[in-house]
C-alpha cells in the first residue's frame, strides 16, 4: 500500500487532500463539508469557539456530507500572563489600542472575564461530538486525551514546525503529523522554541521530519495546485495541506475585501507578525502590520491582542477599513486560480 493509501485509510478520505483549518470565524460549515463530500478530509477551525458551540458545529457539517471530517484546537489557549490581567494592566493594554478605538468611534470595551474559550471545556465538548479527526496546533494533548481519541477511533493529527516538535508528536502516538513550513499563510504553530526560530521551508521540513518519524507526514505550506502535491509526496509526504487556496473560495468565512486581495498584488507581499493576536502569523502587509509592528515590544501577549483587535474588528469591516484587520496569506497565493471550493477540489485530483 502507498504511503498516500496510508494515510487516505487513516483518515477516511478518497484523496490525500487537507482543507486547512481556520480560525478566528474564517471556517465555515460549508466549505469543510463541501471538501470532505469531494473525497478530501474537510477542517473546521474551533478554537475560538466556546464550548457550547463545538457539538452544533460538528451536527451542521454531519448534516451536509457522512464523510470524515476534522476539528481543530489550539492546545495551548494562552501565553504567559494572558490568562487573566488586573484592572491596572486591563487599562495599560487599552492604552496602546485607544487611538484605534478613536479612530473607528468604538467605545473603550469592559473587561472580560477572559480573552479566549478554555481549551479544557473545548477539548471534552470536541470528545464528545466525535468527529472523525481531531487536529491541533501549539502542543501535543495529554496522554488522556489520546487515549480517549484512540477509544473512540477519532485520527490525531498535530502540527510541527521542526523536527523537534515532530519527534514529540511521534513520541506521544499522535496518528499523523503535519510539518508546517515558513511559507503557510496564518499562525506559526510552534511550541518547543519561539516562532522566530522555527522557519524552515517546506520542502525542506518535510524531507527532515519523514526521516524522524514513524508517523505518515502531510505536507503544508507552499502548496496551492497539483505540482506541489506531487512535489510534496515525491519528497516524502503522504499528503498535502492546503490552507491559502481554499481561504481564496467564496465558501470560506473571509470578507469580500479579503478575498480580493488574496487574488490581487499585494498577496506578493506578506510577513510575519504578532500585531493581530500576539502569536506569529503571515498575513498580507497592511497599515496595522506597519504601525502596530512599530510597537511590537510593547504588545500585550495571546490572547489579550487579539481580544482587543477582535473589538475593533467590526468597526473596521463596516468603515471598509480592511488595512485594519488580518488578511492571513501564505507565499503561494500570487499563484491561486480558483474561487469556488468544488473547481479548487476537481483541479486538485483531476491533474
Amino acid at each position: 500500500m502507498s504511503r498516500s493509501a496510508t494515510v487516505c485509510e487513516l483518515l477516511g478520505t478518497r484523496h490525500p487532500i487537507v482543507q486547512g483549518p481556520f480560525g478566528g470565524g474564517l471556517s465555515t460549515v460549508e466549505l469543510a463539508s463541501t471538501v470532505s463530500a469531494m473525497g478530501g478530509l474537510g477542517s473546521y477551525g474551533a478554537h475560538a469557539l466556546p464550548a457550547g458551540r463545538i457539538e452544533e458545529v460538528a451536527a451542521q457539517i454531519r448534516a451536509r456530507t457522512d464523510a470524515p471530517f476534522a476539528l481543530n484546537l489550539w492546545i495551548s489557549d494562552h501565553d504567559p500572563g494572558g490568562l487573566a490581567l488586573s484592572a491596572e494592566a486591563f487599562d495599560s493594554a487599552y492604552a496602546l489600542f485607544e487611538p484605534w478605538f478613536r479612530e473607528l468611534g468604538v467605545a473603550k470595551p469592559e473587561m472580560p472575564a477572559r480573552y479566549h474559550p478554555s481549551y479544557a471545556l473545548q477539548v471534552e465538548a470536541l470528545l464528545a461530538a466525535r468527529p472523525p479527526v481531531f487536529s491541533f496546533v501549539f502542543g501535543i494533548p495529554e496522554a488522556r486525551i489520546l487515549d480517549e481519541c484512540r477509544r473512540l477511533g477519532i485520527a490525531t493529527v498535530g502540527a510541527a514546525t521542526s523536527i523537534a516538535e515532530a519527534e514529540a508528536l511521534d513520541g506521544a502516538g499522535v496518528d499523523l503529523i503535519v510539518a508546517t513550513g515558513a511559507e503557510a499563510g496564518g499562525h506559526r504553530p510552534s511550541f518547543l522554541q519561539p516562532a522566530e526560530d522555527s522557519l524552515i521551508g517546506t520542502f525542506s521540513l518535510i524531507q527532515l521530519i519523514a526521516e524522524h518519524v514513524r508517523a505518515p507526514v502531510i505536507a503544508a505550506g507552499g502548496i496551492a495546485d497539483s505540482r506541489g502535491i506531487r512535489a510534496a509526496l515525491e519528497l516524502g509526504a503522504s499528503a498535502a495541506q492546503i490552507g491559502t487556496a481554499f481561504l481564496a473560495c467564496s465558501e470560506s468565512g473571509t470578507h469580500d475585501g479579503h478575498r480580493a486581495r488574496l487574488f490581487g498584488p499585494d498577496a506578493r507581499n506578506t510577513t510575519l507578525t504578532r500585531a493581530f493576536t500576539g502569536r506569529l502569523a503571515r498575513g498580507i502587509r497592511n497599515r496595522w502590520t506597519e504601525e502596530m509592528g512599530r510597537n511590537a515590544e510593547s504588545l500585550p501577549p495571546f490572547p489579550v491582542q487579539g481580544w482587543f483587535v477582535g473589538q475593533l474588528r467590526g468597526a473596521a469591516l463596516k468603515a471598509g477599513h480592511d488595512d485594519l484587520i488580518s488578511l492571513w496569506c501564505g507565499q503561494i497565493a500570487p499563484n491561486l486560480r480558483h474561487r469556488r471550493a468544488a473547481d479548487l477540489m476537481h483541479a486538485l485530483i483531476d491533474e
